[in-house]
């Protein structure tokens, strides 16, 4: 097996990843929302787009 996000060997100590610096990578990319689950329900879309809307009407 090999590490997501590096594609080197896998460390039983890490696994599925290579190193701690590789999980915390993987990590900081669910706190980012990198990683999502798609849905087809439009409640679920209609909020996302209420959510983005309101993200970029606020002052950068």
């Amino acid at each position: 097996m090999s590490c997501p996000i590096c594609q080197r060997k896998t460390d039983a100590r890490y696994r599925p990843f290579c190193s701690r610096r590789c999980a915390d990578v993987d990590l900081g990319k669910w706190f980012a929302g990198d990683y999502a689950v798609p849905s087809s329900d439009p409640a679920d879309i209609e909020e996302a787009l209420d959510a983005l809307e309101q993200e970029q009407q606020k002052p950068h």
